[in-house]
């Protein structure tokens, strides 16, 4: 019913299911067998949607849902059209999937006679260009055509948009008409498959115990040979032999007359062992036959097997895409671009998100541009690279975590304010963003690493904090007199290096720190000295570098191996040399293709600077660096963020990839 779709009429009733991918079900009714209470969303991680041999689009993902558990619904049908440049720079409206049920030949003699009627303008030309199965329906734009407006009346007008209505009926038992949901068919599926296999084993077993009986009395003759002859050759005819056997011999009829049908090659060794051989194939065939007819989920285990192997044999794609928004009620993100963009975030909490085009590489030592327009005493504390499509993480110095998507950030220019985050989040008195992550489609989703400005780290994982309510959750447990800083995905095999303002770092395995709860305390990850605290904590991997950049601009990168892993909670080693040239450093981040990367640093003014990483030196550790980017007096560098490079042809400007840090701090 589901595979191949039903479309009929009887008296009084009809029915209309839908085509749908073999491999879909296949799962679906393998989840179902694996586990009996299945819900319906459960289901529809597997069942999509109808997957029609036409292609095309479907719409609505509750519409779908409705129909599934009901037996009744509608879902909108699109085939599948797209602009292109054709001769002389003038635009084509290529279709190359139509709607199900659909008749290439009527679609094209519709928009034929729409253009006709003027209903349809700006179609210079209509041609079928359909070949080798390949549908492709060409439409030539006129010059002044708006290919926009022409395929929405495409859809509006002509068959190329239909609804397919669900009327899942279906005879059960073979007598009842009934309406069946998603779940109903595929559990009268799995019964009917339990009745195939229980008749086809009770017949395999039968066959198996009728040939079994026969070759018994086969074997009784061969180990009674000379007195079955001296039986067969005493009597007078078939008949009177076939009841001396029986008689002298306890035999059936039906092994009797096997024993007189025997040819004498069967008085042989080698075919006498064949019998023996096969008898006892049998005999292990029927005690198999008969454990699985006494255990029913031995039945359900050679049904799932076998729906397996059907898939493997005869699975494919799907054809037909499915969009989760209802057309013309489609969500906020199925409207919005999905784009790399920047959201920055002061020490104030204003935040906004820009265009990544607005930030201009430069050569090491530049000045930079400005970045943002802020009060005198607001800085830029947090640089966060993601898709618009992505989820914003905001953590808070009170140890709390709250949740946006990016395009909930509202957009700006580079040099404007931004707005203050209190609008968009339920923060506290006297509570600030202290760390910002972005979770992607891609992101591996493993723990949350933490480190506060005490030295204090925690691991948990990242499904304590998949749920976070609109008033946010708590995400660490603080002691009084320390504040949540730094948060990054970790898989639970990263190395870890945490670095203070004085220069010191150490580097550890997380291994060192076992999960723990989203409420507990954490453990001691760095000790501190007197007047130094955290700067930074990031991951790092083999034959990565550290890049540091202090107060006043200086930085340098390092290699990861200079840094002697050590057990968490020491002092450390040191990372760079600290004096009143250099101030205090402010920031770390570790580099893995410094080839691919940028930095984009921030001052506390808001200049803002962008720089290749290769125009870095490498220095050893027990070094201050070089000077990175020129500061102003009474200004000093607050932030920092990695960002991949891609070249821009348009205007020799960069475009900001995935960020491999959240932020950093001042």
């Amino acid at each position: 019913l589901l595979l191949n779709g039903q479309l009929g009429i009887a008296v009084g009733m009809a029915t209309n299911i839908p085509p749908h991918n073999l491999g879909e079900l296949v799962d679906a009714e393998v989840a179902l067998i694996d586990n009996p209470e299945a819900t319906l969303d459960d289901l529809l991680e597997y069942v999509k949607g109808p997957d029609f041999p036409t292609g095309g689009t479907i719409y609505g993902k509750e519409s779908i849902r409705t129909a599934y558990a009901t037996g009744r619904g509608g879902v909108v049908n699109r085939g599948v059209a797209e602009v292109l440049e054709g001769k002389k720079g003038r635009n084509q409206i290529v279709i190359t999937e139509i709607p199900y049920a659909l008749n290439k030949e009527t679609l094209v003699l519709k928009i034929a006679d729409l253009v006709k009627e003027k209903k349809l303008v700006g179609i210079s030309d209509l041609r079928d260009e359909t070949a080798r199965g390949e549908v492709r329906i060409v439409l030539d734009l006129k010059k002044d055509a708006y290919p926009k407006k022409i395929l929405n009346q495409l859809y509006k007008l002509t068959p190329l948009q239909t609804s397919f209505h669900f009327n899942m009926m279906a005879l059960v038992d073979g007598i009842q008409p009934r309406v069946l949901g998603l779940q109903d068919i595929l559990s009268e599926h799995i019964k009917h498959r339990q009745q195939v296999v229980r008749r086809r084993t009770e017949y395999e077993l039968r066959k198996a115990r009728d040939r079994a009986h026969i070759l018994d009395g086969l074997k009784i003759a061969l180990d009674h040979i000379d007195e079955v002859i001296k039986v067969i050759r005493s009597s007078k005819n078939t008949d009177e032999a076939q009841s001396s056997l029986i008689a002298k011999f306890k035999l059936s009829d039906i092994q009797s007359k096997a024993i007189l049908a025997m040819q004498l090659r069967a008085l042989t060794g080698l075919e006498r062992q064949k019998i023996e051989d096969e008898l006892a194939e049998l005999r292990k065939l029927i005690a198999k036959l008969e454990d699985i007819l006494a255990d029913e989920n031995k039945i359900l285990k050679i049904i799932r097997q076998e729906l397996v192997e059907v898939k493997e044999q005869f699975g494919d794609d799907r054809r037909t895409r499915v969009i989760p928004g209802e057309l013309g009620k489609l969500a906020d993100e199925d409207l919005i671009p999905d784009e790399q963009v920047v959201v920055t975030l002061t020490s104030a909490n204003y935040i906004k998100r820009s265009q990544i085009a607005d930030y201009r590489k430069q050569n090491r030592g530049g000045k930079g541009k400005r970045g943002m327009t802020t009060r005198e005493e607001d800085v830029i504390e947090h640089v966060v690279n993601a898709s618009t499509h992505d989820f914003l993480l905001f953590f808070t110095n009170k140890g709390r975590v709250f949740r946006l998507k990016t395009y909930e950030v509202p957009a700006t220019n580079l040099n404007a304010k931004g707005v203050a985050i209190v609008n968009l989040l339920q923060l506290q008195p006297e509570e600030m963003i202290s760390s910002v992550i972005n979770i992607s489609k891609t992101s591996k989703l493993g723990y949350l690493f933490m480190c506060t400005t005490r030295g204090v780290v925690k691991k948990t994982p990242f499904e304590q904090y998949k749920n976070v309510r609109q008033s946010g959750l708590i995400a660490i447990n603080l002691d009084e007199d320390d504040e949540l800083r730094w948060i990054r995905m970790t898989t639970g095999e990263n190395e870890i290096v945490i670095s203070t303002s004085r220069g010191q770092a150490i580097r550890f395995h997380e291994k060192d720190v076992r999960p723990m709860g989203r409420v507990s305390r954490g453990v001691r990850g760095i000790r501190l000295r007197t007047d130094d605290q955290v700067i930074g904590m990031d991951t790092v991997q083999s034959g990565a570098s550290i890049f540091v950049i202090s107060a006043a601009g200086y930085g340098k990168r390092t290699k990861v191996a200079q840094f002697t892993p050590h057990a968490r909670g020491g002092v450390g080693i040191r990372s760079a040399v600290v004096n009143s040239k250099t101030g205090k450093l402010i920031g770390v981040k570790t580099l893995s293709k410094e080839n691919e990367q940028e930095v984009i640093i921030i001052s506390r003014q808001g200049q803002t600077i962008r720089l290749g990483l290769e125009s870095i030196p490498e220095l050893g550790r027990a070094t201050q660096g070089v000077r990175i980017m020129r500061i102003n007096d009474g200004d000093q560098v607050i932030s920092l963020a990695l960002v991949d490079k891609v070249e821009d042809n348009k205007d020799s400007e960069y475009q900001v990839g995935k960020t491999l840090g959240d932020d950093s701090s001042k």
